[in-house]
């Protein structure tokens, strides 16, 4: 329970009555997870093996119909890394305040994970990254381009320690990451898919959309297509034993705690039991992966609010972080919640809508609501009838079924438009309505087709657009047809020619295939990867013609032994960030 830090080492000999102290150096002192005493102890040698030591990550993203991933250079025994990680603790508000009682609490990994959950965000304290969520990224580096924390806390520190620009959930959580394994606390990345942002606490989100279906930016509240955050290993002295073990941390800034942007730890047993009243920020993250769900129809000329419908059980969808050992996406959103929909769930649920003051207040779900005794009359759904891939056509399906045994006449618009990963609207792509008869009991089939040249410049790096369809039912309620699509990316090829040895060099090959029938200009090849290169590798690469295939080699001279993981990310004016990677046996 020693305080973690730099300490100065010198000895002190003693002789013929006189004693000189001699100085021998320093030393660090992280916390040990090897150690039984320690706060951090991990008993499981594989996790630790994950969870301390490994330096590469996958992160998962895209949206819950469509889960894709990509590799992360933690690096967190890079260099001057450790040396970053302690210059962060005394750049924290905290010891800007109070020094010495700062220092007397570095021995606690609840205390550090939450100083260091506001100094991975620039808010409040010029901490690390700087967030954008707006779609445009002058001045900065898009938060979809790195492909490491190294590069982010080595410019951090070269620029004098002004924030970086520009990170989003994830960039957040990795270099959180790697600070906190640098450490020596177990910390891993979680994403969550479909991710309420409850801003005012009422464990509800709110979204409103107009008569013509556009989704309107205006409400505090937010469901983002995946949210990434992070899960550190500890035990609670504060909160009893079985609220020990993996506690949620989040570095994104969203809503301010004690008035700083800082989020955690919350206890993850505290969040699945409905104990949203342990410390810390248990509440935000309880509706991150309960909230429910309203759709309202919102009129701008009179504001009056029309209530569509209500949801329960979208939110918090495929909990995902990496396997320990492998390459795989391992499922964990049954240590968040029971199952949605069973007793237990909306038991855990009230429970917690208790605790936090709201069971009188309007319940969402509660069937006795006036709003939600009219049903509605139909139902319609999006589906998808061919390739979602950028540069290609978007080609879907809106299927739309008379649930009465009377015809009916619905009014249908329909509006595109591209998003970033937090469903926030960037740019209309297509709109288009259409009248529609459906008789008794019929379900019929609209194709919808949205040509690549008219997404191709309002597409953000996200590469996601929300497709939208609100239907007025003569004499009936609205219905609101939505669906989110994220694009993929064309994929690129990386092979190693030969075998990989240290200090000798090896070539590699990286291929592209220009998918589409139009130039691509500005071409960027970024590589990097522990014990294989230092740095980063940033090669041009000609503009590539429709249909052309182009093959970049380079040299790496290895210089460590072992699995190495390189990371690569390709980018042109039509296609943002096509990242992968390849394991490498050294």
């Amino acid at each position: 329970n020693a305080v973690i830090g730099r300490y100065k080492l010198s000895v002190q000999s003693t002789s013929s009555g006189s004693s000189s102290p001699a100085t021998l150096g320093t030393f660090v002192l992280l916390f040990n997870p090897w150690s039984s005493g320690d706060d951090v102890f991990m008993p499981n040698k594989a996790e630790l093996e994950e969870y301390v030591l490994e330096e590469f990550g996958i992160i998962f993203a895209g949206n819950k119909n469509h889960i894709n991933s990509f590799g992360w250079n933690f690096g967190q025994f890079q260099g001057d890394i450790l040396n970053i990680c302690l210059s962060m603790l005394d750049r924290s508000l905290n010891y800007r305040q109070d020094p010495a009682t700062d220092v007397s609490h570095r021995n606690d990994p609840k205390y550090l994970g939450r100083v260091l959950s506001a100094m991975v965000n620039a808010n409040d304290d010029k901490g690390v990254v700087l967030g954008n969520w707006s779609g445009n990224y002058e001045g900065g580096k898009s938060p979809s381009s790195w492909t490491g924390s190294g590069e982010i806390l080595q410019n951090w520190k070269k620029s004098g320690f002004e924030p970086v620009r520009y990170g989003q959930c994830w960039v957040f959580a990795a270099v959180l990451t790697t600070v906190l394994r640098c450490l020596g606390i177990p910390t891993r990345t979680i994403t969550n898919f479909s991710s309420a942002h409850d801003a005012d606490g009422n464990l509800r989100v709110d979204e409103f959309y107009d008569a013509s279906g556009n989704h309107l930016d205006r409400a505090a509240d937010s469901i983002w297509n995946f949210h990434v955050w992070n899960e550190s290993w500890f035990s609670r002295s504060d909160l009893g034993p079985s609220y020990s073990g993996w506690q949620v941390l989040d570095a994104t800034p969203q809503e301010e705690s004690g008035g700083i942007y800082r989020c955690g730890p919350a206890s993850r047993n505290a969040i699945k039991e409905g104990d949203v009243d342990l410390d810390y920020d248990c509440p935000f993250v309880f509706a991150e992966v309960n909230a429910d769900c309203m759709y309202w129809n919102y009129d701008p000329a009179t504001g009056k609010k029309t209530l569509i419908f209500s949801q329960s059980t979208v939110i918090g969808q495929f909990i995902s972080t990496k396997a320990v050992g492998r390459d795989d996406r391992v499922d964990v959103t049954n240590y968040y919640k029971y199952e949605e929909g069973s007793t237990k769930e909306r038991k855990i649920f009230k429970k917690a809508r208790k605790k936090l003051g709201l069971e009188d207040k309007f319940d969402p779900t509660a069937p006795t609501q006036q709003e939600s005794d009219q049903k509605p009359d139909i139902s319609g759904k999006f589906k998808v009838a061919g390739p979602l891939e950028v540069g290609k056509d978007l080609s879907l399906i809106l299927v739309l079924a008379n649930l009465q045994s009377d015809a009916k006449t619905v009014r249908v618009n329909m509006t595109a438009w591209s998003t970033v990963y937090t469903r926030r609207p960037v740019h209309e792509i297509w709109k288009d309505s259409i009248s529609v008869t459906l008789s008794p009991k019929e379900e019929k089939q609209f194709p919808i087709k949205i040509p690549y040249v008219e997404y191709q410049q309002q597409l953000t790096t996200d590469n996601t657009i929300q497709i939208t369809a609100l239907c007025h039912v003569e004499g009936g309620i609205q219905v609101l047809v939505q669906r989110d699509i994220t694009l993929d990316n064309p994929a690129i090829d990386i092979q190693v020619l030969g075998e990989a040895k240290v200090n000798k060099e090896v070539d590699v090959e990286v291929v592209f295939t220009n998918p589409i029938d139009m130039e691509m200009m500005d071409c960027v090849l970024q590589v990097e990867g522990n014990g294989l290169l230092r740095g980063i590798l940033e090669i041009n690469v000609p503009p590539l013609k429709a249909s052309e295939k182009s093959s970049t080699k380079f040299k790496l001279i290895p210089f460590e032994t072992g699995p190495k993981h390189l990371l690569v990310n390709f980018s042109c004016d039509k296609f943002a960030d096509i990242k992968t990677f390849k394991m490498v046996n050294v």
